[in-house]
């Protein structure tokens, strides 16, 4: 294993603005460099990358390698073996001394200015945990549910509560990763641990009006290598794989339903834990099998093969 300090610009603002992205690659070379050189290029002076490479794959591991050369590029790491998202994230978290942690997934494209607006909108509201850009598609927003979800914040900003957001794009206040400490071995998932973080009493939430992430692993996105469902093979995401999906049709419902998943969530964490979790697990599952739902502006489309 092997870790490379970048020399970097130092920065001429507080050091409580500093924001410190990690961004995985491992084996899809075409996504890793338009991902990376988007991030890298979009970065300011506050803004540090830290690139983790896990694996062998030869051709990613030279893009890697390439864009750590870039100013904004704070360091590089590589790992012969794969050691998937604990370790990088950790890794990051542990090392870090910025005031703002993120990741940025390297199949994503975020809008200009993401980073700025996420963090003017922490300064104005010290009660914000983890907040996010919304990496679904304009079509997928569902107004009767979302705007219920909806939340005024000081310093004109706005934002759609929710306990979770995806483990890409956000801001994360410091002081959050320090009372909760790093991702556990026994229990790594982002989600839950967004989770605790409400339930600690921070607000999480998608920053409103979204400020989007272009999911080059959605199938419409005009960035995506998912074409037919013979790219699936080759092109698959980590969860498509984990869940053994290889249909294109079957996994662009699956990325519908999860937009349509986080508008309906409760936004009390008590309701993500226990039996009260195993019942809305239990509920979820029968309305996606069935298509049948009790709330409004529900496209029969989400239905599951």
């Amino acid at each position: 294993m092997s870790t490379t300090p970048i020399a970097a610009s130092s920065s001429a603002q507080s050091p409580n603005q500093i924001i410190d992205i990690l961004m995985i690659t491992h084996r899809r070379p075409r996504y890793a460099r338009q991902s990376l050189k988007h991030l890298l290029d979009s970065c300011d002076d506050t803004m540090r990358v830290w690139i983790w490479h896990n694996g062998d794959n030869e051709e990613t591991l030279a893009v890697a390698k390439e864009m750590s050369e870039h100013p904004r590029c704070y360091r590089f790491h590589h790992s012969p073996v794969n050691e998937k998202l604990r370790a990088p994230t950790n890794w990051l978290w542990e090392e870090a001394d910025g005031a703002y942690l993120c990741k940025v997934d390297d199949d994503c494209l975020l809008q200009e200015g993401w980073a700025q607006t996420l963090r003017a909108a922490h300064e104005a509201n010290p009660e914000l945990g983890v907040i996010g850009c919304w990496r679904f598609q304009e079509e997928d927003y569902v107004p009767e549910l979302a705007e219920k979800k909806l939340r005024d914040l000081k310093g004109g900003h706005r934002m759609l509560v929710n306990c979770w957001v995806q483990g890409s794009g956000y801001l994360m206040k410091r002081e959050c990763m320090e009372a909760q400490g790093p991702l556990s071995k026994e229990d790594p998932c982002f989600t839950k641990y967004c989770n605790s973080i409400a339930e600690s009493g921070y607000v999480n939430g998608f920053y409103f009006p979204f400020l989007f992430e272009d999911h080059m692993d959605d199938p419409r996105s005009p960035n995506t290598l998912l074409k037919r469902d013979e790219d699936m093979a080759e092109h698959a995401p980590l969860s498509a794989i984990r869940d053994g999906v290889t249909s294109l049709e079957v996994w662009q419902e699956r990325v519908r339903w999860n937009a349509y998943m986080v508008q309906k969530s409760p936004t009390n964490p008590r309701w993500l834990r226990g039996w009260r979790l195993r019942v809305r697990m239990l509920l979820d599952k029968i309305e996606r099998v069935t298509g049948k739902s009790k709330g409004p502006g529900v496209n029969p489309q989400f239905k599951a093969k």
